[in-house]
């Protein structure tokens, strides 16, 4: 991560001057998105006019979840075939020709003689172009539009920067960008006086477990020092999310950015704003903002 950041600050500094002259920019659009998919694609190797490809893939197969609430999921399951097809042709192209990325790393990693198998190159490619693309954009998304809504504490961030990585994981507690995660039981487990039978499909709620009351102090309430935070915004244990270091890197340099850069921050209007596809992800699609330029 370390090595990444100063590759991270570029691309944040040149998707604002895009838009910086304007006063006005979708940080959504402008901002948010681009980022972790440019960061995503360049570590995997894959070619910059591809990107537009993989964030309709992969919000197709982020809104394919709708499914368990009656949706076909047909979408979701086109882009996964579509997506795993087009790593196995990159795939092929690194066997033949390793570059210095991370599908060449996978390919030539061993262990005790083992290697990876075409299998599991595809599914660990899906899942950190899948997992590390909207989740991040929401990231920074619901940080912005939470300091925006609580004056004070962005206010209090603006006269304390160090604020700033604690100010991320509050965000990732009070708007957690994943708000349910799907598992099976093992064996017959006993929850708040129910039975839940093995081999049982559970949705375990991250963002409600994010506000419980027996475990945060006064849940409802965003602040940005609050310590201490044990939220499960990237799971727990076994489970713990793999990009969690990227996305908290990603996350601070676009809000240094932002507001190294962008003064006054505001919402443009008042208009509602709409969540993306999938119940299972908690942010916004566009969020429309003005800003005067800083010096």
């Amino acid at each position: 991560m370390a090595a990444l950041e100063p590759r991270i600050e570029a691309i944040a500094n040149e998707l604002l001057d895009q838009v910086e002259a304007s006063g006005q920019l979708d940080l959504i659009q402008d901002l948010a998105y681009p980022l972790p998919v440019i960061v995503i694609a360049e570590m995997l190797g894959i070619p910059a006019q591809d990107r537009d490809r993989f964030k309709h893939w992969s919000d197709e197969i982020t809104a394919s979840a709708d499914s368990l609430l009656g949706d076909s999921g047909a979408h979701g399951q086109q882009a996964q075939a579509e997506m795993a097809a087009y790593f196995r042709d990159i795939i092929a192209q690194r066997r033949a020709q390793p570059q210095d990325d991370l599908i060449s790393a996978l390919l030539a990693a061993e262990l005790n003689d083992e290697k990876l198998s075409e299998a599991d190159v595809v599914s660990l490619c899906w899942l950190l172009l899948v997992a590390g693309n909207e989740t991040t954009t929401n990231l920074i998304g619901n940080a912005v539009l939470s300091l925006l809504e609580h004056p004070e504490e962005f206010a209090r961030l603006r006269s304390n920067p160090a604020l700033l990585n604690t100010a991320i994981e509050e965000t990732l507690r009070y708007r957690s960008p994943v708000q349910f995660m799907f598992r099976v039981t093992k064996v017959d487990a006993e929850l708040g006086g129910q039975t839940i039978p093995a081999g049982s499909m559970v949705m375990a709620g991250i963002g409600s477990a994010n506000r419980d009351e027996a475990k945060f102090s006064d849940p409802d309430r965003f602040d940005i020092a609050r310590d201490p935070n044990p939220h499960i915004a990237f799971g727990h244990g076994n489970h713990f999310c793999l990009g969690a270091p990227l996305a908290r890197v990603e996350a601070r340099v676009a809000l240094t950015a932002i507001f190294d850069r962008l003064g006054d921050l505001r919402r443009a209007n008042d208009d509602q704003l709409v969540p993306p596809k999938g119940f299972a992800v908690h942010g916004v699609k566009h969020l429309p903002l003005l800003f005067t330029p800083k010096p």
